[in-house]
């Protein structure tokens, strides 16, 4: 029984020794390079994103309400005659009622009302225009954007150039170090999306709306950045 007993126990020992061989003998990576390259475009915003907004106030939150739902709803009836799906997009933003306290915070003494209409496109002249138009509502923010097929674009130009510039880098720092070439391990490509937000004064865009005039507009450029980084095997 005790002979049965240590031959299974040196045959279990035996099987875990050779389990683990392999985790051994794995050599430690060598000869192996980390590096980055990145790549920056620069290209025009070519969507606006303008904000308008009514505010009302009073005492009764009903009448409040109603005083801004109206404001809103003629805001999007006059904007909705120019509607040009991609050029000139018409949506609802933001609608709130919110209460006033008094001195000591305790009780309502009023109520403020907030109600938002978002013209969006590419047409960036037409939407001034537009919007100069909603006698009811004011300018409450400007946002710049890049269009799908714009940044899909530019974004494919930035990574070609960052990875032409990671291997031409690789191979660089490889011969530096004395050898002939290299293989990719790993490589991560990161990007970011670019998205610039002007407030506006809402004393100047009020004189502005009161007339036929369009709002001044200018969208500026983008930067689109790629960065590529990640590690090669450095080869002989």
């Amino acid at each position: 029984m005790n002979r049965l007993f240590y031959r299974g126990l040196m045959a279990v020992c035996v099987a875990a020794v050779s389990i683990a061989a392999p985790a051994q003998l794995l050599p430690a990576p060598q000869d192996v390079l980390t590096l980055s390259a990145s790549s920056s475009v620069e290209v025009q915003y070519d969507v606006i994103a303008m904000t308008m907004s009514a505010t009302r106030e009073g005492s009764d939150a009903s009448v409040v309400q109603s005083q801004l739902r109206q404001a809103v709803d003629a805001a999007l009836s006059e904007a909705r005659k120019a509607q040009r799906p991609g050029q000139i997009d018409v949506r609802t933003g933001a609608f709130s009622l919110t209460p006033r306290y008094g001195n000591r915070g305790a009780q309502i003494t009023g109520w403020i009302g907030t109600g938002e209409v978002v013209l969006e496109g590419r047409d960036m002249a037409a939407i001034a225009q537009v919007a100069a138009r909603l006698a009811t509502m004011t300018v409450a923010r400007v946002g710049y954007a890049l269009s799908r097929e714009t940044r899909e674009r530019v974004e494919g130009d930035a990574v070609s150039q960052a990875i032409a510039r990671f291997r031409a880098r690789a191979g660089d720092y490889a011969k530096q170090f004395g050898f002939n070439g290299y293989t990719v391990r790993e490589v991560n490509v990161g990007t970011a999306d670019p998205m610039l937000v002007q407030p506006m004064m809402r004393q100047r865009m009020v004189a502005n709306a009161a007339s036929d005039e369009s709002i001044p507009v200018e969208a500026g450029k983008a930067t689109l950045n790629v960065t590529v980084n990640g590690s090669v095997q450095m080869t002989r």
